[in-house]
């Protein structure tokens, strides 16, 4: 993964909103930009991980192919929106939802999904996110009053920055057969921060995302709205799913945790949970240096919500008025 990705993007996003405020006092003497409001709004509605678990037949590929809907979360968020013109608005939002992936969910066609699915892997990703979109609606340049609002529908685009904090947690089984939720990431799973494996570091919990797609919204009067937006989130990490590479040997996990030690134990299982599908049978294909997940593949995750906004601030008539915005 190329690290200077994320710098170029974030200066692409600051030359964008900053050329787009210099077009607002550019064009302020023609009404095209007037006095801004604002708007405040919650959301809610679908999401998705997009990652190396689940999938459906054959090879796993990237976005819907491998979209499995019974992983379908729900995703609940507010926001706050500035908007300098009815052609743009910019929106801080707050999100959270957990995603979840899982191989056994795979329906085995007798094709290249069976490794998947008898790779039984699985993860539960608690995520919380902070965005910074641009709102533009072209439709409002071909309308005659685009301060009349009433009854009326906008179609519009979203592009922005983020910055998301998640944590891959799996499953864990005791030799006494019960279970409990554990933290992936300091369990090292594909050698992360183990000496012989220095190219490898242990992954960042917060990264950043760019957020793009499109909504349409109408508007209930002057002052409320509703939209709905689908949205999916570019990410510069692998580890979402906590599955990006190789397997590495049960003996790199006695070494570094300890032989004979509770992590080591849960470490060695999280790692590999082929072997639960046929007990007592080491498969292997899910041997020590053998492929675990596609590492030429960043994860994403996606989400198709309904925002209820409110306007505030003055309404057309000019008198006050709450917001409009979600």
């Amino acid at each position: 993964m190329n690290k200077s990705i994320p710098i170029q993007l974030v200066r692409c996003c600051i030359i964008t909103v900053a050329g787009l405020l210099s077009l607002q006092s550019s064009y302020s003497q023609y009404n095209f930009f007037g006095k801004p409001v604002y708007e405040i709004g919650i959301s809610a509605g679908p999401a998705n991980l997009l990652g190396d678990l689940g999938g459906n037949a054959g090879v796993g590929t990237t976005f819907i192919k491998d979209n499995n809907f019974q992983m379908t979360k729900l995703m609940k968020g507010v926001n706050i929106t500035v908007r300098p013109s009815e052609f743009i608005g910019f929106t801080l939002s707050a999100g959270f939802v957990t995603l979840e992936g899982a191989d056994s969910i795979i329906k085995n066609k007798g094709g290249a999904e069976v490794a998947r699915k008898n790779r039984n892997l699985s993860v539960s990703t608690p995520i919380k996110e902070a965005t910074l979109t641009a709102e533009i609606y072209p439709s409002v340049l071909f309308e005659d009053d685009d301060k009349d609002l009433w009854h009326k529908f906008r179609p519009y685009g979203v592009i922005g920055i983020g910055v998301f904090h998640y944590n891959p947690r799996g499953e864990y089984t005791a030799p006494d057969g019960s279970t409990m939720m554990v933290d992936l990431q300091p369990l090292r799973t594909e050698g992360q921060g183990m000496p012989q494996y220095p190219g490898s570091k242990p992954y960042s919990l917060t990264q950043i995302n760019i957020p793009y797609g499109v909504g349409i919204r109408y508007y209930f009067s002057d002052v409320v709205s509703a939209s709905f937006e689908l949205v999916n989130r570019k990410t510069f990490t692998d580890y979402i799913d906590d599955i990006s590479k190789n397997y590495i040997p049960d003996a790199d996990f006695d070494n570094y945790f300890g032989a004979g030690s509770t992590t080591a134990a849960i470490a060695k299982q999280m790692a590999n949970k082929a072997q639960q599908v046929s007990p007592g049978v080491r498969i292997p294909y899910y041997n020590a240096g053998n492929k675990r997940g596609t590492g030429t593949r960043n994860d994403s995750y996606y989400s198709g919500i309904i925002k209820l906004s409110i306007r505030l601030g003055r309404g057309h008539s000019g008198e006050i008025a709450c917001p409009m915005r979600f």
